[in-house]
């Protein structure tokens, strides 16, 4: 259908229209997430998609939504720079909307829910484009929508300490992969409250905490060689981890029981990682 078939849609308050199948509807709704055209995917399909799950139009085909969903995160895996990282991570942005509907209404088993989320976090450690923002084709920000799905992922009530614990290493281990370049859009930001999302579940000891943070620190100090690298990118992305969770420990609603004693425990990751702050510490760096 044209575009302007959804524009009518959309200035009917996004009712659903009665005259195709909500197959069908989907279908296109699904395939428009791939586009190119801002307009059609941020600002058609997706506003559509997570409208009508919010509204409860597919609370009896949320698992065959997710699924779909979920297939739609292996289109083009692998690849970088091409057009197919955008049905990728806007099927993981979809996939956090269904995960926050279960999460209010019960509607799929825990069985369903563990498989959303081994899906999302095994193509989000496989994600190789993490471009945010792509000039004339909008947000691409896989990472971002990738850690929007943890977070969902780990306010529902089928995970328990085991489950939150692996959100947690996926974070980790995705902040500490190698980059070509820094994340620039917001996507520490974004893991930061997939994290605070798993901490405010109050689940997670201290104990399995403090090894976690002290992992990401020792990333953060790593150095690339002097090449045709920037060396800042071996533990960039790390230490703008750790800044945004301290940011977030600190000032976010609804602090975790833990928060206290695990903001020392950052805050000392954060020395660690920035000597030069300290008064008898290093120079500046460059």
């Amino acid at each position: 259908m044209s575009g302007q078939y959804w524009k009518q849609v959309h200035a009917r308050g996004l009712a659903v229209p009665e005259d195709r199948p909500l197959g069908d509807l989907t279908a296109e709704l699904t395939a428009m997430l791939g586009e190119t055209d801002p307009e059609l995917r941020d600002g058609t399909a997706f506003p559509a998609l997570s409208t009508w799950i919010g509204r409860g139009v597919y609370d009896d085909l949320l698992v065959g939504l997710g699924d779909g969903m979920a297939a739609g995160l292996r289109t083009g895996l692998g690849e970088t720079g091409t057009d197919t990282v955008f049905r990728r991570s806007w099927s993981a942005r979809v996939i956090a909307e269904c995960l926050e509907r279960d999460n209010v209404h019960g509607l799929v088993s825990t069985g369903t829910v563990l498989d959303w989320g081994d899906r999302v976090a095994t193509w989000l450690l496989r994600e190789q484009d993490t471009r945010g923002f792509v000039p004339g084709k909008g947000w691409a920000l896989a990472v971002g929508h990738g850690a929007d799905a943890l977070a969902a992922l780990a306010r529902s009530p089928h995970l328990g300490t085991p489950e939150l614990t692996v959100v947690l290493d996926v974070v980790a281990d995705r902040v500490l992969q190698p980059v070509d370049s820094l994340f620039v859009n917001g996507e520490p930001d974004r893991l930061a409250a997939a994290t605070m999302a798993v901490l405010r579940r109050d689940e997670v000891p201290l104990q399995v905490l403090e090894p976690w943070i002290a992992r990401l620190a020792a990333g953060a100090t790593g150095r690339a060689t002097y090449d045709d690298r920037d060396p800042h990118l071996a533990g960039g992305n790390a230490e703008a981890f750790l800044r945004a969770l301290h940011l977030q420990l600190a000032l976010g609603s609804r602090p975790p029981a833990v928060r206290s004693d695990l903001l020392l425990v950052v805050v000392d990751a954060l020395r660690h990682t920035n000597p030069w702050l300290s008064p008898t510490g290093a120079s500046a760096p460059v």
